[in-house]
C-alpha cells in the first residue's frame, strides 16, 4: 500500500474530540439530494450497521444534504461523523485548495471508495446542444452551491476558457429540481456529477425529449491527465430514454470519508459491516455492481485511511 494511502497511526488512542463518537451514539453520514446516489450510499451503509446495533453499539442515519463540499464542511466543523463526497473534493479538502483555500483539513480520512461518477449533462432534443461547447449562451443548471456537481462544473469552465458567464441563465437548482425545470422548457440542459443509472437523469428522460451530451476535448483530456481523480468514463447507450448510444464523458469517484477525530472502533465496525456483507451490498442499488473490494481501498483516495478501516484491511490481509 503506498505511503499515500496509509493511515497515520500517530495520534492518540485517548484522544477526544467534540467529532468524536461513544459507543451506543448515532453516527451520521452526510449523502446528497435523495434522487442521487449519494442518498442511496448513506442508505445502504446504515442499513447494514443497523442491522447489528445490538452487537456494535453503532447506529446510524444518512440524512439527505447539500452534497460533497457540504459535507467535507459539516465533518470539518465536528457537525457530522461521516460524509459521501466527489473524490476531487476530498482532495482539495485535504490539500486545502480550491474552494478549501484557507481551510485545509489535516483530520480528514478516508474509509473507501465506491462506485464512478460521471459528470453528466442532459440537454433538450429542441435546444440544438450536441457537444459540451454548445452549451455557450444558453439555459445550463451548473448545480446547487456545496455540491460537487457545482466543483465539477466550475473547474471545468475554467479549463475551457470560458470566463465569469458564458450561459444566459446559470441556475442552482438540487437534483430533485432539475427534471422539471428541463421539462417546463425553463432550462435548455442540466448538470449532474453522480453515478448511474440515476433517478434524477431517468425522470428527465422520462418526462420530455431530451439526451445525454457528450464531454469531451483537449480541455478534459487536460484535466484528467493532471489530475489523477479524474478518469474518462463512459456511459452506457440505452440506459436512459433518447440516448441509444454510448456517452463520452468524464468523472470522479463517490468516497465514503470522515475524520481522525471519530473513535476508531466506529469506523472499524462500520467498515467491517460492510465489507463482511459485500454482496448484500452491491445488491442495494445498480451503480454498485461491479464494485471490488481491493479497488474500493485504494482507487481516489487522496485523504490517508482512518485508523479503524486501516485496521480492517490488515486484519484481511488487503494492505500490509
Amino acid at each position: 500500500m503506498r505511503q499515500l494511502f496509509k493511515a497515520s497511526m500517530l495520534a492518540s488512542a485517548m484522544a477526544v474530540s467534540y467529532g468524536a463518537l461513544a459507543e451506543g451514539q448515532i453516527v451520521t453520514i452526510g449523502t446528497g439530494g435523495q434522487t442521487g446516489v449519494y442518498y442511496v450510499v448513506g442508505q445502504s451503509v446504515c442499513k447494514l450497521v443497523n442491522r447489528n446495533t445490538a452487537e456494535t453499539g453503532v447506529k446510524c442515519n444518512a440524512p439527505s444534504t447539500g452534497g460533497s463540499v457540504d459535507n467535507l464542511n459539516a465533518l470539518a466543523a465536528g457537525e457530522r461523523q461521516m460524509g459521501i463526497v466527489q473524490s476531487d473534493s476530498q482532495y482539495r479538502a485535504y490539500k486545502g485548495e480550491g474552494e478549501f483555500d484557507g481551510k485545509k483539513n489535516e483530520n480528514l480520512r478516508s474509509i473507501f471508495s465506491v462506485h464512478p461518477e460521471p459528470f453528466t449533462v442532459v440537454a433538450r432534443t429542441d435546444a440544438g446542444i450536441n457537444d459540451f461547447a454548445d452549451l455557450k449562451g444558453k439555459r445550463v443548471n451548473i448545480g446547487n452551491p456545496g455540491s460537487g456537481t457545482r466543483t465539477t462544473m466550475e473547474v471545468l469552465l475554467e479549463a475551457e476558457g470560458w470566463g465569469e458567464a458564458p450561459f444566459a441563465v446559470a441556475s442552482e437548482l438540487k437534483p430533485a429540481e432539475m427534471a422539471s425545470a428541463l421539462c417546463d422548457n425553463n432550462l435548455d440542459a442540466i448538470s449532474y456529477t453522480v453515478g448511474h443509472p440515476s433517478g434524477a437523469i431517468k425522470e428527465a428522460a422520462a418526462s420530455c425529449e431530451s439526451h445525454l451530451v457528450n464531454v469531451t476535448g483537449e480541455a478534459v483530456d487536460k484535466l484528467v491527465d493532471e489530475n489523477s481523480y479524474f478518469a474518462k468514463v463512459t456511459i452506457p447507450g440505452g440506459m436512459y430514454d433518447g440516448t441509444p448510444d454510448d456517452t463520452e464523458t468524464f468523472g470522479v469517484y463517490a468516497t465514503l470519508v470522515t475524520s481522525s477525530d471519530v473513535d476508531e472502533d466506529t469506523v472499524y465496525e462500520i467498515t467491517k459491516t460492510v465489507f463482511d456483507n459485500f454482496d448484500r451490498f452491491k445488491s442495494l442499488h445498480p451503480a454498485f455492481e461491479n464494485l471490488k473490494q481491493e479497488d474500493m481501498i485504494t482507487n481516489a483516495l487522496t485523504a490517508p485511511l482512518h485508523a479503524g478501516a486501516e485496521r480492517y484491511y490488515r486484519e484481511q490481509g488487503w494492505i500490509e
